[in-house]
Formats: structure tokens, C-alpha cells, sequence
């Protein structure tokens, strides 16, 4: 369980290919206090430590991983937004997020407002997912409000700190992004599908 408050980036270091398996080696700051079998959010995937080396670590992401998110365009150099799993009895300053990415989006326009930005981006609606004004979305695992609604696209207003600590400055028109949208929205848009 996180909350989509990124704590760090890190940088990939290497890529590597077994069977359908992607193994993915990043080096960050927070290498040091990680153990193997920890589970880390990375661009709001939840991936398992499996290996520590010096100032590197590395998860492995499975094909049906590869193939419901962005880690698959991934490439050496890429930087990934960071967030260790939440401590219980700490505050949950964003929202629950689980880590599960449910679709990916596109980021279709970046509007600069006067010190901050707003993001829009669009996704696929025939996969009954939602967003609603004031609502949350969790944008490659940061934990966002929804600035305006629509059936297949969404805008979050970003401001300077979240630009500056994300990878929301390396966004650009045409940028890939996972999408995991409100776990208790989810709950009840499937409650409303079973009735009908």
C-alpha cells in the first residue's frame, strides 16, 4: 500500500530480458535502506526488491506488467518516480494507492499557469474506468487531484515542488503514463455494473 507522495527518483541503470521477464536495475538514494523482498512503487507499479548491489537495486516486472503499463518503453537513463511502501500508523498525506496500474494514458497538452502547469491527458473509456472533479488519480505513482472531468480525458494542475521532484518535467505532449484511478471509485463503479 502507498500513499502516491513520491519520496525520490531513480535513475535506470540496466535493462535485461529473461523469457518474458523484464529485470529492471536502478540506482537512487534510497538503495541503502532497502532489503530484498521489499515491495517499491515505480512510476505507481508495485515491484519486488530482488537483488541490492552497492548503490543499485533490482525488480523484475512479468509480461502482463509490460503489457498494462509504460515499463515496457523503458529505457537506460529513464527516471522513475520512487515511493517505499506506506508505515502503518504514519499519515497518509496523499491517498491509498495499491500499486495495481490499471490502464495507461497520454499526455495530450501542458498549459504553463503563471508558476504552476496543467496536465491533460487522455485514455481509453471503453475500459470503465472514471474520474470525477476533486476526485484522486495516481499519475506514475503520484497521488493527484482531478482539476477537470471527462469521459475519456482528465487534467491535474502541478505545482512547482511536484514538477521539480517527479518526472513531471520530463513530460511531454505524447508521453506515456500510468493511470491508477481511485480504489474506492473502482469499488463503487463495478457496485453500479452488477446492478444493471
Amino acid at each position: 500500500m502507498f500513499t502516491g507522495i513520491i519520496e525520490t527518483l531513480g535513475e535506470v541503470k540496466n535493462l535485461k530480458k529473461e523469457g518474458e521477464n523484464l529485470h529492471i536495475t536502478l540506482a537512487s538514494e534510497i538503495v541503502s535502506e532497502l532489503k530484498i523482498d521489499q515491495s517499491v512503487s515505480h512510476n505507481g507499479v508495485c515491484l519486488t526488491v530482488v537483488a541490492l548491489d552497492n548503490n543499485q537495486y533490482t525488480v523484475t516486472a512479468i509480461q502482463e506488467t509490460l503489457d498494462k503499463t509504460s515499463l515496457g518503453e523503458l529505457k537506460i537513463g529513464d527516471m522513475m518516480n520512487l515511493e517505499r511502501a506506506m508505515v502503518l500508523g504514519a499519515r497518509l498525506d496523499g491517498h491509498i494507492v495499491q500499486g495495481h496500474v490499471d490502464q495507461i494514458a497520454t499526455c495530450q497538452n501542458i498549459e504553463e499557469k503563471d508558476g504552476s502547469w496543467i496536465f491533460t491527458f487522455t485514455y481509453d473509456a471503453q475500459l470503465n474506468n472514471v474520474t470525477i472533479e476533486k476526485g484522486s488519480i495516481t499519475i506514475d505513482g503520484t497521488s493527484l487531484t482531478v482539476v477537470d472531468s471527462k469521459k475519456d480525458s482528465f487534467s491535474v494542475a502541478i505545482i512547482p515542488y511536484t514538477y521539480e521532484h517527479t518526472r513531471f518535467n520530463t513530460y511531454k505532449v505524447g508521453t506515456i503514463v500510468n493511470l491508477e484511478f481511485d480504489v474506492i471509485g473502482k469499488y463503487v463503479a463495478r457496485l453500479i455494473e452488477n446492478r444493471n
